[in-house]
């Protein structure tokens, strides 16, 4: 899954609004409006044999079954995608919940199946009106086939897909995916191509402060259009609030300079902030979600550490992956905007504090934590292998607090200096 980092704001609202499950179902069913279109435009241009062919009313008897089966199925599959949803947000973390509902599979097969529904009732209703010439039952056949053929190819799918639908290893994966895709946004295009903030980073002092529009999660900073509010060269936007951070109100987000207050007005507007976190541009998210699928298989509830295991795993791929890809240093797309970068020490603390914490009593668990930051720690990435030495650190700790027996906690000890040294000796 690719995703660009410079996200403008149409095309984010084209994006989330075609995610949308009714406006495949409506796409579906425009065909029987597109079917009588044709029916009327071309029913003169049809050979005289081909239209005697069907009966005026031979069509009918395939719409009332294509509209029987297709309401019977889609109440099903409606049935199945909600509990399949209701399990995952159960078992692994109720944020997987809204990674599974851009699940495009269940989409388009929900889409098929109650756009044919529609199709054919709508089909049924016109011909029943007389809208559609008794001459015209051929072209109305040939869309109907059409409609079946798409709900045979897309039940068949479907039934391919509910093997693990709502699945731990379906929303791991797809977490996973979600995850990989943010992070290497970020190496792709640092700063989201705007000039990153560092610790050399001048705000002028006449900037004034930048207030958030409203109360919520920073999802996604719109660059190009902050861009265009910037009147001159002299103008600049220091946006220091990274995306998925929580908002209020008036608060400071960020300083602008050179704009007067119509002009910050307009680079508000380029800030979306919304209800919940996204994966837009939020690199941290994924790894979070994943984090608490481990803390929650971790739960004396669950009692699953061979999932915290894997969650481990996957973290520790997806962070080498991230801090062995070069970062692309080609100048900034938007050199009048300065944005926060995403740092390694943030990445690794999203990874691994929870699992650090909850595994803290499961010896299993904490050995494998370690071995990903000793890992990590020879990434090549000295501000990653800094981070990693901290939280080897404190999930030594965590271990030995938490662990029962003193040969588990003997055996964390030398798990630890192996990979680490022996600074951690009580």
């Amino acid at each position: 899954m690719n995703r660009s980092a410079i996200v403008s704001g149409s095309a984010l609202k084209i994006l989330r609004f075609a995610r949308s499950l009714w406006i495949r179902v409506a796409l579906i069913s425009v065909l029987a409006l597109i079917a009588s279109g044709l029916a009327m435009t071309f029913e003169s241009l049809l050979p005289d044999a081909l239209r005697q062919r069907f009966a005026p009313g031979a069509v009918l008897p395939v719409l009332k079954i294509l509209a029987s089966g297709m309401l019977a199925v889609s109440t099903f599959s409606l049935n199945v995608m909600v509990t399949a949803h209701h399990a995952a947000a159960a078992q692994a973390t109720p944020r997987a919940h809204r990674i599974l509902l851009n699940d495009t599979v269940t989409h388009t097969a929900l889409a098929t199946f109650i756009g044919a529904f529609v199709y054919s009732l709508s089909c049924i209703i016109l011909v029943q009106a007389g809208l559609h010439p008794k001459e015209s039952a051929v072209i109305l056949m040939g869309v109907t086939v059409l409609v079946v053929v798409l709900v045979i190819l897309a039940m068949m799918r479907w039934i391919d897909h509910l093997s693990d639908l709502g699945s731990m290893d379906a929303t791991l994966r797809k977490t996973d995916g979600e995850a990989r895709a943010s992070l290497m946004t970020t190496r792709d295009s640092p700063a989201l191509t705007a000039t990153p903030i560092t610790g050399d980073t001048v705000i002028p002092p006449d900037a004034k402060p930048l207030p958030a529009p409203h109360s919520g999660y920073l999802q996604v900073m719109n660059l190009p259009h902050i861009d265009d509010c910037l009147p001159d060269q002299a103008a600049g936007v220091w946006l220091s609030t990274a995306p998925g951070t929580f908002v209020l109100r008036g608060q400071t987000v960020g300083h602008v300079s050179g704009l007067d207050e119509a002009q910050i007005e307009q680079v508000q507007a380029g800030l979306t902030i919304g209800e919940f976190r996204t994966f837009e541009q939020d690199a941290t998210y994924g790894l979070l979600v994943l984090s608490e699928i481990a803390s929650r298989a971790l739960s004396p509830g669950i009692n699953d550490p061979g999932t915290a295991i894997d969650v481990v795993a996957r973290q520790e791929r997806l962070l080498w992956e991230w801090g062995t890809t070069p970062r692309n240093d080609a100048s900034p797309a938007y050199s009048r905007i300065f944005v926060t970068e995403v740092s390694p020490e943030s990445l690794v603390e999203y990874a691994f504090a929870g699992v650090a914490r909850d595994g803290g009593g499961h010896l299993e668990v904490q050995r494998r934590v370690l071995h990903a930051l000793d890992a990590l720690q020879r990434a090549g990435n000295d501000r990653m292998a800094d981070a990693a030495r901290n939280w080897a650190k404190r999930t030594f700790d965590y271990g030995q607090s938490a662990l029962a027996l003193d040969w588990e906690r003997e055996r964390m000890q030398e798990t630890y200096e192996n990979a680490f040294g022996s600074s951690a000796s009580p």
